[in-house]
Order: C-alpha cells, then sequence, then structure tokens
C-alpha cells in the first residue's frame, strides 16, 4: 500500500476516535449520513462527544448509547418523523447540553472554521430568541458607515469529521452523485481530521467537476462502506429505508423493545448488520436495493 492510499478499516477508523473529542457529522436529517461510521462508534467505549450535526439518526444513536456530552446542531429530525425520537428524550431528561443554533448561523460557524477565522457576521437569529439561550453567541458592529449590528457566528472547530459520499478515491478524493452535497465540504474543511466513508471505490471519477467537492488534502481516511448510509438515503444509490426506520422509531418508544433491537441490529459488526437488515427487509416485504458492488 502507497503513501497516498488512505484506505482503512472501521475498526481502524474507530480506534482513533477519543473519548471528549468534537466530532462533527455530515449529511442532513435522514439523509446520506455515515452510518456505518457511528455504528462503529458505537462498538468502542468513548464517551462525552462533543457532536456537531444537522442531525439525524446519528444523533439518536450516540444520545440513546449515552455517547454524548454536548451537541451543536439547528435540528434532529427524520424527516418523514420529524422530530428524532432519541433525541426527543435525552432533551427531556436533561442527558446532555445543547447548543441550538439556526441553520444560516450553522452555515457561517462552519464557514468560519474552514477560512479559520474566529467568526463570521450573520444576520440570522437577531430578533429571535436563540442569543438569548445561547450565552456563547455575541454580537458586533459593521466598521463602515451602515453601523449595522450583526451577530457573530463562532467558528464551528472540531477535531474530526465524519461524511459519507457516493464515490471517493484511495487519496482522498470524494464525489456527490445526489442532488444536494449540503455543508458536508465545509465539514471536511473545518475538522482537523476527516474519515470519509463511501458507496464505491473508483481509479477515475465520471460526471461534473462540481460534483467533486472532498479534496484529498483535507481527508485522512477513506473507507469502503457498500450500504454506510443506510437507514439514512444516498440518492441516487438509494433512498430511505423507511420500513426499517419505523422499526426504529417503534423500538424508540420503549427501553425493552430498543434492548431488543440493539441485540437484532447493533451488537454486531457492520455485516451483521446488513445480514439482519436484509432478514427484516424480508420480513415486512419491503425491498432494499443492492449495494454490496
Amino acid at each position: 500500500m502507497s503513501d497516498l492510499d488512505k484506505r482503512l478499516t472501521t475498526e481502524e477508523f474507530a480506534a482513533r476516535i477519543e473519548s471528549g473529542m468534537t466530532v462533527g457529522i455530515g449529511g442532513w436529517g435522514a439523509r446520506r449520513k455515515p452510518m456505518a461510521l457511528v455504528r462503529a462508534l458505537l462498538r468502542t467505549d468513548v464517551k462525552d462527544l462533543t457532536v456537531i450535526s444537522c442531525g439525524g439518526p446519528d444523533v439518536g444513536l450516540l444520545a440513546a448509547a449515552g455517547r454524548i456530552g454536548r451537541l451543536v446542531a439547528p435540528f434532529v429530525t427524520l424527516d418523514s418523523v420529524p422530530l428524532e425520537p432519541h433525541f426527543r428524550a435525552a432533551r427531556e431528561s436533561g442527558a446532555f447540553a445543547f447548543e441550538e443554533w439556526d441553520e444560516s448561523m450553522f452555515l457561517w460557524g462552519l464557514t468560519a472554521a474552514a477560512h479559520r477565522l474566529p467568526f463570521m457576521p450573520v444576520r440570522g437569529g437577531l430578533g429571535s430568541d436563540v442569543p438569548r439561550h445561547n450565552p456563547r453567541l455575541r454580537t458586533v458592529t459593521s466598521p463602515y458607515e451602515d453601523g449595522e449590528e450583526l451577530l457573530a457566528a463562532p467558528a464551528l472547530r472540531m477535531d474530526v469529521a465524519l461524511v459519507h459520499v457516493n464515490r471517493a478515491d484511495v487519496r482522498g478524493n470524494g464525489q456527490f452523485r445526489g442532488p444536494d452535497p449540503f455543508f458536508d465540504d465545509l465539514f471536511t474543511e473545518a475538522a482537523e481530521r476527516t474519515y470519509l466513508s463511501c458507496e464505491q471505490l473508483v481509479e477515475r471519477f465520471e460526471g461534473p467537476p462540481q460534483s467533486l467537492l472532498v479534496q484529498r488534502q483535507n481527508v485522512t481516511g477513506v473507507l469502503h462502506t457498500p450500504g454506510g448510509a443506510h437507514f439514512t438515503s444516498c440518492a441516487p444509490d438509494y433512498g430511505r429505508d423507511e420500513a426499517f426506520q419505523r422499526a426504529y422509531v417503534r423500538a424508540a418508544q420503549d427501553p425493552q423493545a430498543w434492548r431488543a433491537f440493539e441485540e437484532r441490529f447493533l451488537a454486531g459488526d457492520e455485516d451483521d448488520y446488513r445480514r439482519a437488515v436484509d432478514d427484516l427487509a424480508e420480513e415486512t416485504g419491503s425491498q432494499r436495493k443492492d449495494t454490496s458492488q
């Protein structure tokens, strides 16, 4: 393996994540989340993480396992289910500190970190209760003749970012084939290290250069994880597994049911997970697109 080959196993990746780290997680709600990497973290004893995410089941699973110390997010949703159930339970019990940002503040906080700036000025959040509930937020006054007061979105710096893409090469270049990159390219630029999981490992990229948004100099490790966004969507490769999501939400309502869910789907490795998902698809009559190539 050459020095340019950044491939890792999920076990090698997980061994590099330490308790107390700030971890950014790409994707958006229940769309293109690096779920194989999240499941790999659940198989370790890492805890007290600061998680930065446009949250979905990534936050839900980490919250259910008690791994989050602080969460920074504009929302935590399953899309077709408005509020992620484990996040709801964690917030109601006060299980971790929650720093709520709106989406524009979140965008500019990532941008500030990507450009190694302390903050970026933004109008979003002004006139709302967000600054009142978040004492970390400050305002700045424009130095020009307008003298406008703006909110200063602090840089969302992170130790590591976890991002899932459709295609990647072994050097760490990544390609999005879906309609929206979300904020994933900014996550890779804002973090000290990025771990990139992908549906396909390729030697050459095809398609418009605008889809090649992840650059190898920002990537520390590459993981080939077909189906690695499941049960979230990864357009155009596959959609969200709604049957699995329904099972997930039902199990989250009852501690005993959740223990059974964990035993069935989360107790083993990624191959065990895929087999359990296929078994559930047979039971429910749903179909899951083959992502093994």
